[in-house]
């Protein structure tokens, strides 16, 4: 068996191991103490639901907190914070905790898990990971309790808060609230839409991003070329967000905000989706998207793909150089930017068309919405994803593994080449 492992590509292992994250988890979902009494829990559910935590999705075919009892509550909180973090991440981080030493084949995941240049520092990325998603959910938790205290007792509160901080800080989308609300009931609660709000933010821009920003005291002139590619697409994609969703949508500034910001796949709504314009909805899915950023807790294509194809796009308009923020953007970012969006676009309309066959039923716009909120692992939804078919929710699940892998990750699992041998002359080739 070691054997095997040591001949699989960091990739491979990766995949492989969210694969039987999966597995272990949709079993630990549909034991018997997981599920509460009276409840009739489907494999197929279970798995499911286990593919949408350890993929932070949030997308829901049974309501967690009427389904899953306190222990299996906690159980969908575990595979949220796998899937968050990462195999590899929480793999080395108990190997930490417990003494021991991640070897270089350990690192060599991690560095390829968390995006990584290189080697260097691996270990205290780590560490500065878990401290970091303990403090903010921490905090979050404190937070949040100061607002479900007040409809629920304090036990039931504190948990509701604890397990709320941590899919907000995953970007996962679920809620143990009841009655598939999510959280409709609070749309108007000051408190925990900003709470939340700065969760989703903070889990989607990347652990290597806020470590910058506590390191470098939050001094724009000292952040690197990351950092303020991640922050001004964030920020700009929020505030754009937020601006068409009260220009299309008849709701409050804070509503907006709120959707703006967990659009890019957090997967909490305060309204209900199924009542959006179409236009609404079109905005929706270009942020589901485009989702979060590199060695963050979301999917998507990420911010830093959609700031490199604009300024590829502008290179080639002006015959000018690739450049941001005073630093030019390496000559292979805009065709790896390029392949990933054009794999992203693929994967969504491929799972829109096996939707569409499979459930001939539903309206193709909230076909698209729910494939794009998949491969985005947004976990929004306008309602249909309870009523989908055995067939349909494989496609889903196939597509928020895909999502959460990213495209390009999956296509390398079956590429063997080891570079070309022969070289052919350039032909001319017509293109636009």
């Amino acid at each position: 068996m070691n054997t095997f492992f040591q001949r699989q590509s960091p990739v491979r292992l990766i995949a492989l191991g969210f694969v039987l994250t999966i597995l272990i988890g949709s079993i630990l979902l549909i034991l018997p103490c997981s599920v509460k009494e009276g409840v009739a829990l489907r494999y197929i559910d279970s798995l499911y639901t286990s593919t949408s935590a350890v993929c932070v999705t949030g997308l829901v075919v049974v309501d967690a907190g009427d389904t899953f009892t306190p222990l299996g509550q906690f159980f969908l909180a575990m595979l949220i914070h796998i899937g968050g973090l990462g195999v590899t991440s929480v793999g080395a981080g108990v190997i930490l905790a417990m003494g021991g030493r991640v070897n270089l084949k350990g690192r060599s995941l991690i560095r390829e898990a968390m995006n990584l240049g290189s080697g260097k520092g691996i270990i205290l990325l780590v560490k500065s990971v878990f401290v970091t998603t303990l403090i903010f959910e921490g905090i979050g938790a404190a937070l949040s309790f100061l607002v479900f205290v007040r409809d629920f007792p304090v036990l039931r509160a504190l948990g509701i808060s604890l397990f709320h901080s941590i899919a907000a800080f995953n970007n996962a989308g679920f809620d143990i609230l009841g009655d598939m609300h999510s959280l409709i009931p609070y749309q108007d609660d000051v408190l925990l839409n900003l709470v939340t709000c700065v969760l989703i933010f903070f889990g989607g821009i990347g652990f290597l991003v806020i470590r910058e920003m506590w390191m470098k005291k939050l001094c724009w002139t000292r952040y690197s070329m990351h950092a303020k590619v991640v922050l001004s697409v964030s920020a700009f994609l929020i505030v754009v967000g937020t601006l068409l969703f009260r220009l299309t949508e008849d709701i409050t500034w804070l509503g907006a905000l709120f959707q703006s910001v967990s659009a890019r796949t957090a997967g909490f709504s305060t309204y209900s989706l199924g009542d959006f314009s179409n236009a609404g909805r079109l905005v929706m899915i270009v942020l589901m998207c485009i989702g979060a950023s590199p060695g963050s807790t979301g999917g998507g294509i990420k911010t830093s793909t959609v700031l490199v194809l604009a300024q590829g796009i502008r290179s080639a308009a002006t015959n000018e150089s690739e450049k941001a923020f005073r630093y030019a953007i390496p000559r292979d970012a805009f065709r790896k930017a390029a392949v990933i969006t054009l794999l992203a676009c693929s994967v969504v309309l491929a799972g829109t068309y096996l939707l569409a066959v499979l459930e001939p039923q539903l309206a193709l716009r909230d076909i698209l919405f729910e494939v794009a909120s998949a491969y985005g692992t947004a976990g929004l939804s306008t309602g249909i994803t309870p009523q989908l078919g055995i067939g349909a929710k494989l496609v889903s699940i196939v597509i928020m593994y895909i999502g959460r892998l990213g495209p390009l990750t999956i296509v390398s699992l079956w590429y063997f080449s080891r570079g070309e041998r022969v070289r052919f002359p350039e032909g001319n080739i017509a293109i636009g």
